[in-house]
């Protein structure tokens, strides 16, 4: 089996195992039909059933299906040694009917023993695609063949994820009953306020006291500067330019301090 064909059927077996609940070994239901074609193409059926099931299988078939077989005469003998190797499926039949009949009466409308059919009669495939959770397998000439889960599968698969959603009955029970949600109020379009960014906060009482003070200070600050400015330039002017070559400034000399008032008399008595 090609590797894309075995990913998609154990894909399709997970399914049908999440879903409705299959267990391996798988039950097969086997009829009259694919005892013939197996034995037909020489197929090793059980091998195959369980290669295409992606697990162990457990084959089984019913006492009416051996029976069609039986009066078919010798010619299908190796299909009824092949049958016989199976475990039986009690139908509860007391007279033999249809195979076809005697597996979708087995099977029922649920299929709550959870078998796979292997069937080659279009009419019973067709009948068991209408049952929810039912594996079909048939033969395409010699090749083994799982069909894809019908609409009436993909509708419960959809419904049990849908629950799975939600809470059950006595969870939703232990829940804190909620209140109506109301709906949202539908805001009103009208002239917009001004950007709060943009506008200037209030400040408090005593930052205003303190910056008039500050900004006093500094106006005053400024005017004194102004003031000396004026004066230092006026000073400028007034003072004559020194002439050229005009030597240095003679220092001037310090005139000590007399050491006592009687040492100073005397000597402005000498200049008088």
């Amino acid at each position: 089996m090609r590797q894309k064909r075995a990913k998609a059927y154990r894909k399709l077996m997970s399914l049908y195992s999440l879903t409705f609940g299959f267990r391996q070994p798988y039950q097969v239901l086997v009829d009259s039909h694919m005892c013939k074609e197996a034995v037909a193409h020489k197929i090793e059926l059980v091998k195959q059933l369980g290669i295409v099931l992606q697990g162990t299988v457990k084959p089984m078939i019913t006492q009416c299906c051996i029976h069609e077989l039986y009066l078919q005469g010798k010619a299908q003998q190796p299909a009824v040694d092949l049958a016989k190797t199976f475990e039986r499926r009690k139908c509860n039949h007391r007279e033999a009917i249809p195979g076809d009949e005697c597996v979708a009466s087995v099977v029922g409308e649920t299929n709550k023993h959870r078998y796979a059919i292997a069937t080659q009669s279009q009419e019973l495939r067709q009948k068991l695609r209408a049952i929810p959770g039912v594996p079909i397998v048939h033969m395409n000439r010699s090749v083994m063949i799982l069909e894809p889960p019908s609409d009436a599968t993909l509708r419960v698969k959809a419904l049990e994820e849908e629950k799975a959603l939600h809470p059950s009955a006595p969870e939703a029970a232990k829940l804190p009953s909620a209140a109506p949600a109301e709906p949202p109020k539908k805001k009103k379009k009208g002239p917009k306020g001004p950007n709060p960014l943009s506008v200037k906060k209030k400040k408090p009482k005593t930052e205003a006291g303190s910056s008039t003070k500050t900004k006093s200070g500094e106006d005053s600050k400024t005017k004194v500067g102004e003031k000396r400015k004026r004066e230092d330039e006026a000073g400028a002017e007034a003072s004559p330019a020194k002439p050229e070559g005009a030597g240095h400034k003679r220092k001037r000399r310090r005139k000590h301090a007399s050491t006592s008032t009687g040492e100073a008399r005397p000597a402005d008595a000498e200049q008088d």
